[in-house]
């Protein structure tokens, strides 16, 4: 198959998974001719470089993007014929790139949230907040301010419903969430009224009572994220570099995404509902866990050249 038989397939099968391809499509039509022209059999890494070259001017974020639109195809390309390169990531910088995210494993999380609830406080309020807040956002998915701008009111004990009222761009969503994960808050929220000897407002506190702020939380996350190994200890007391409490949030969706695929579950049905749940204002912001996470792009396009190739038969 010549590389412009290979684009039409490798369309077919990201449009199954649900992408809007239609700009993609347009720069890879042109790649494609260029290949063609210059008579390439393969993509590689020169050949991009030439190709890109040829494009008219533009700026860092647009070139970085043709990178990540050529790179994706080649690497899909390689899984059948390891001829194919894949330009490297970040071989053209762009400065507005998505961080690529950390994706904790649950021994991990489960190590992060057993040193939260060691860390050192008056009365142990700290340790009990901070292993609590740490491990909603692991099972919800919830954005740190999200979960910081809780209220006590806003868990229905009754339903085990949770009500996000600041999501962002002022959304706001309902969380039914698992039993477990309902008993665990309750079981907080008793013992945090018990230790301050008064009802709370705020869900998460800190020791005096005031509500647990974001500079609070990534302070003791960063001397946790030290204590169990995942940042190494910094000069001056500084935070240093490593794993961010917003990482597991980017866990929570990958894990439900491989949960999708090892399961054989409709991706394109589950996304909405993920979507939704994570609060995010398009299903595009979702999908880009697949393009970021090696191991679930290998799974998403497994999946979809299967049931392409099924469809054929």
């Amino acid at each position: 198959m010549n590389l412009a038989s290979q684009l039409d397939r490798y369309l077919a099968v990201r449009r199954s998974l649900g992408y809007d391809l239609r700009t993609s499509e347009r720069v890879l039509r042109r790649f494609v001719r260029f290949a063609d022209d210059a008579g390439a059999q393969h993509i590689d890494t020169g050949l991009f470089l030439r190709w890109n070259a040829s494009q008219p001017a533009a700026g860092s974020s647009t070139r970085s993007a043709r990178l990540g639109m050529v790179r994706l195809f080649a690497l899909w390309l390689s899984s059948a014929d390891p001829a194919h390169e894949a330009p490297p990531r970040g071989l053209l910088p762009d400065r507005t790139m998505r961080k690529r995210p950390y994706i904790y494993s649950k021994a991990e999380i489960g190590d992060i949230i057993a040193a939260a609830s060691e860390l050192p406080s008056t009365y142990g309020m700290r340790g009990l907040t901070c292993s609590t807040f740490f491990g909603l956002i692991a099972v919800t998915g919830l954005r740190i301010s999200e979960a910081l701008a809780l209220d006590t009111d806003d868990l229905d004990a009754a339903t085990g419903v949770l009500r996000v009222r600041h999501g962002k761009l002022g959304k706001e969503r309902l969380l039914p969430l698992d039993p477990t994960v309902a008993e665990q808050l309750i079981a907080y929220v008793t013992e945090r009224d018990r230790l301050l000897d008064r009802a709370s407002e705020p869900l998460f506190v800190r020791c005096d009572g005031a509500r647990l702020s974001e500079w609070s939380a990534r302070a003791s996350f960063a001397r946790i994220s030290r204590t169990v190994g995942l940042r190494e200890y910094s000069r001056l007391k500084r935070h240093g570099n490593g794993p961010r409490i917003h990482d597991l949030r980017h866990s929570f969706a990958v894990r439900t995404m491989i949960d999708w695929y090892r399961a054989d579950k409709d991706p394109a049905r589950e996304m909405i509902r993920l979507t939704t749940w994570l609060g995010h204002a398009s299903p595009d912001h979702t999908f880009w866990y697949i393009e970021a996470v090696p191991e679930l792009l290998e799974l998403a396009m497994a999946r979809a050249t299967r049931l392409g190739r099924e469809a054929e038969q």
